[in-house]
């Protein structure tokens, strides 16, 4: 593949050039996601109904291994592959101070279903870019195992917290990634750029006419309703959508051990009763007869089967007692009637990622040894069993990461970074951000958490990994800066094509 020297010096990203060997091969691969705006607005849908449902029954992506990975340190310092250079974030918070780490507003989780059918979720960041719509995450939390694979129904969800989407779903059209991660699963590559649609949100469902339901182009559906028989025949003469399923059956007197018999109680008088045998079969004894207290009226009035008593007892109560025998049948069935109800889902447009929720900066072939805060949703168990975190709310680490990379063998990693930190799995994907302004909430984004190690084998995660943001990184970015991504609905709620 020919390559280009691609300059870097736009929409506000620094003056840095990449330059390849016009015969080099290519350190970036792109796949896409869900670029049609019906596809990502039905996944979208997917995630959001039910309130949220399928959010919250996803569960932390973990890397499917038994044991915990081992860091081997390889002495090199990780040099830069080329000059140094960084982008600026996009801030649109406005600047708080506190003594604690502020959250930024742009991370959050990306939803997808895994290769094992199931809901998974990874931490990630919102970040600069030309259209404002790129996330920064992990490859794995991208690019299923096997070429050329990208997990379904991708999403990122800024702010998430318990099943709630506070500034929108914001779905991947198109991700990018180190082409080694891409075609031989090498986990040096381990970090992905994803281009996301404008983020939107689902109001209630509405409930229109039929013409209306006709004529819209967004999401819609029919929900029946049960309606009474003479609601039916009015729906009939007006010519509405109605209709009915079964047919009035009575039931059939069958024998106690008929499979699938009912045990109902039939009143009958006293001399009945007394008459029928004890024991269990059609016309027996329905357990002991049944005294009812009733008021003075009720008594005077009553003229059922049951015996009334001569008037009232010692304490002034009026009775009637009842009677009753076994009655054993195969249950009937009834006609059941049913209208049409139509409703449409009205759709908002939250605009842009960046936009609504700001981005963070991007930095590339910094020295090792970088002051900076990792955020993430940890949510694994340490190796031990402990269950320190929930996933439920993003956490952090601070510190220095390491002066020298890291070899992983088994994830074919020869140079990572390193931070000690205690997030386990969960926190995969979340950002480590250097020159972290507490009050704006910013910085640049320099890693992205890999891998999980416990180095002093206490069976306790105190240490994680991210790939070395390089040049090849840098490559990988400036590509998906210049994705274009667009809206899936419109200003009345409608799906666009």
């Amino acid at each position: 593949m020919k390559r280009l020297l691609i300059p870097l010096a736009v929409a506000g990203l620094s003056a840095a050039i990449l330059v390849q060997p016009a015969t080099a091969a290519p350190k970036w691969a792109k796949d896409d996601l869900l670029p049609k705006p019906s596809d990502a607005y039905s996944a979208a849908y997917f995630w959001l109904e039910s309130n949220g449902a399928a959010l919250r029954k996803a569960t932390q992506y973990s890397l499917d291994t038994k044991d915990v990975p081992k860091l081997v340190s390889t002495g090199s310092k990780g040099a830069p592959d080329g000059k140094p250079g960084m982008t600026g974030p996009t801030t649109n918070p406005k600047p708080v101070t506190s003594k604690n780490v502020n959250l930024p507003k742009t991370i959050g989780k990306v939803f997808f279903r895994g290769t094992d059918g199931k809901y998974h979720w990874c931490s990630a960041t919102s970040i600069q870019a030309r259209n404002r719509n790129l996330v920064a995450t992990a490859g794995q939390c991208v690019f299923a195992d096997g070429k050329d694979d990208v997990y379904d129904k991708w999403i990122f969800v800024p702010g998430y917290y318990q099943g709630n989407a506070p500034w929108g779903v914001y779905v991947g059209a198109y991700a990018f990634t180190a082409y080694d991660l891409d075609t031989y699963d090498d986990y040096d590559g381990d970090f992905a750029f994803v281009a996301v649609h404008n983020g939107f949100s689902l109001a209630k469902d509405k409930r229109v006419t039929a013409k209306e339901f006709k004529a819209w182009g967004g999401d819609k559906w029919v929900k029946p309703r049960e309606i009474t028989a003479a609601e039916f025949g009015k729906c009939r003469l007006e010519l509405g959508d109605c209709w009915s399923e079964g047919k009035d059956a009575p039931g059939d007197l069958v024998g106690p051990d008929f499979p699938g018999a009912v045990l109902e109680k039939v009143e009958v008088n006293k001399d009945a009763y007394t008459a029928a045998r004890a024991g269990k079969g059609q016309g027996r004894k329905f357990g002991e007869p049944v005294v009812e207290q009733v008021t003075q009226p009720q008594w005077a009035a009553y003229k059922g089967l049951g015996e009334k008593g001569t008037g009232p007892d010692k304490l002034g109560n009026y009775t009637i007692t009842h009677y009753y025998t076994q009655k054993w049948v195969k249950p009937g069935t009834s006609r059941k009637y049913f209208v049409a109800d139509y409703y449409i889902g009205v759709a908002t447009d939250r605009g842009r990622l960046g936009d609504v929720v700001g981005g963070q900066g991007v930095a590339w072939n910094q020295p090792l040894g970088q002051q900076v805060v990792a955020f993430g949703y940890p949510a694994d168990p340490h190796p031990d069993g402990d269950k320190a975190f929930t996933g439920l709310t993003p956490k952090w680490c601070a510190g220095k990461t390491s002066t020298k990379s890291t070899q992983i063998n088994t994830f074919k990693v020869e140079t990572h970074q390193t931070l000690k930190c205690t997030m386990t799995g969960g926190a995969t994907g979340g950002p480590w951000l250097m020159k972290y302004d507490n009050s704006k909430r910013t910085g640049y984004v320099n890693g992205v958490t890999s891998l999980f190690a416990d180095t002093d084998e206490n069976n306790r995660i105190d240490t994680i990994s991210s790939a070395i943001f390089d040049g090849e990184v840098a490559d990988v970015y400036n590509k998906a800066n210049y994705a274009a991504t667009k809206s899936i609905v419109g200003p009345n709620g409608e799906l666009l094509k």
